[in-house]
């Protein structure tokens, strides 16, 4: 018996001792090719020497001393590191590291409630983010997701938070309605709900550039970005960019907002920052925000116990470096490109396979009942749920998920391989998931 809190109480899960490259091994022998990163985390695998040494070197030396007395190094080389390749417009900002995406999500919050309080503007609280999304599971980042089914039982502890519809192009997108026009339309609803509140009101807007879990890998339209920037300049109002599992090279560029062409006031970084060898958050603020707070009282209102750990650092660092001196970022578009050609051709015609889409390493199929109507299979039949485990099955990794939007549920199979894949270990992934595939939906047919 466990005495570990698992997820599910009920489980059985198999034990891992052991990673080799992008396949992790089960105490029974039993190999599993990692085709979503665990939840888009390990974006080098599971065996990276120099990523290992760097946390061992760095262990040697020291592992901690609180940050209201000391820096360390790494901390301060990672956090120039990343400012120095941040997207323009976010200047000579500043950064700080934490423990998961969920402390990064209520830190940033917390940093757009003092930026407009050392500039007098106290009135600023509301917060204003996009449903489906999620970003993360502590109360405030929870209640600012829009995630029905995780916040549900949670609701009356939730902060009030307003949401607007996000640009879920595959079920909100009109007929005949051009990409620019459908951008304009989902971006205006920021405006509109801006005025509707009082634009003194709102403190930030949060999105996340391409959206996770919660609506399977989608990209914005081309132009949604640059006029939700523009909105929130007119309004005075802070944008903060969920990057948490789109950032940090897996959508193709370091920072996923650099496709976009524009640059957040407030970003939070996890997952592929550190790849999962030990475990980092981070945000990070634009020149403005920290020159609003020099101007002010000078210090930071929200700390934490183990911000800027030297070891966490010191690895994130090393994989950073990996990613950039390898030149890993040309393999994720390589191989995204790959991955979204063996998808279409391989599920493209599957009348169960409603939309497929993604950006760089990042890719997801949403499974339908009926493809010409778009109608969702029912949640109560946990159809993503049940890919994932024929998967397993055939020793692979996908990460399910199941969405909502306008009260219905979509079924999202998603795809965050290593940023290391090989072209046979992208056809394998997809030889491997049309089996699981075929495994479920022949289940049904029965």
């Amino acid at each position: 018996m466990s005495h570990v809190l698992h997820r599910s109480l009920e489980a059985a899960l198999p034990t891992i001792v052991g990673g080799d490259g992008n396949f992790l091994i089960d105490h029974t022998g039993k190999r599993y090719l990692d085709a979503c990163g665990g939840a888009a985390v390990s974006c080098l695998g599971h065996d990276n020497a120099r990523v290992r040494s760097a946390i061992k070197a760095q262990i040697d030396r020291i592992a901690f001393a609180h940050t209201s007395f000391f820096t360390n190094e790494p901390a301060e080389e990672l956090a120039s590191f990343l400012v120095a390749r941040a997207p323009e417009g976010t200047g000579n900002g500043r950064v700080m590291f934490l423990g998961s995406g969920s402390e990064a999500m209520e830190a940033a919050l917390k940093l757009a409630r003092q930026y407009h309080l050392e500039r007098g503007e106290a009135a600023r609280t509301r917060i204003i983010a996009r449903a489906p999304s999620y970003h993360g599971n502590t109360l405030g980042a929870l209640a600012t997701g829009g995630h029905a089914g995780r916040r549900a039982p949670f609701q009356p502890l939730l902060l009030e938070v307003d949401h607007i519809d996000a640009a879920y192009e595959y079920r909100m997108r009109k007929d005949g309605e051009s990409e620019a026009n459908f951008a304009r339309r989902m971006a205006d609803l920021l405006d509109q709900r801006i005025r509707e509140l009082g634009p003194d009101t709102v403190m930030a807007f949060v999105a996340e550039p391409v959206v996770g879990a919660s609506l399977g890998t989608q990209p914005a339209p081309d132009g949604y970005f640059k006029r939700i920037r523009e909105i929130c300049d007119k309004h005075g109002v802070l944008f903060i960019a969920d990057e948490v599992m789109c950032g940090m090279g897996r959508t193709g560029s370091l920072f996923a907002l650099e496709q976009e062409g524009i640059a957040a006031d407030i970003t939070t970084l996890a997952k592929g920052l550190g790849a999962g060898f030990q475990p980092i958050a981070a945000v990070m603020a634009a020149e403005r925000v920290v020159a609003a707070i020099q101007k002010g009282s000078g210090l930071l209102w929200n700390g934490h116990t183990y911000m800027s750990h030297a070891v966490a650092t010191a690895g994130a660092l090393a994989v950073q470096k990996v990613i950039e001196d390898a030149n890993l970022l040309e393999n994720v578009r390589a191989r995204g490109e790959q991955l979204r050609d063996a998808l279409n051709a391989r599920f493209g015609q599957n009348p169960n396979i409603g939309d497929i889409r993604g950006r760089g390493l990042f890719w997801t199929m949403e499974l339908v009942q009926d493809k010409a109507t778009k109608a969702p299979f029912p949640a109560a039949a946990r159809l993503s749920q049940k890919t994932q485990k024929a998967a397993l099955d055939v020793g692979l990794m996908c990460y399910p998920a199941q969405g909502c939007a306008d009260g219905t549920n979509g079924d999202h199979v998603l795809l965050a391989p290593s940023y290391t894949s090989t072209p046979d270990q992208i056809t394998l992934i997809v030889d491997l998931l049309a089996q699981a595939v075929e495994t479920v939906l022949g289940g049904l047919e029965k």
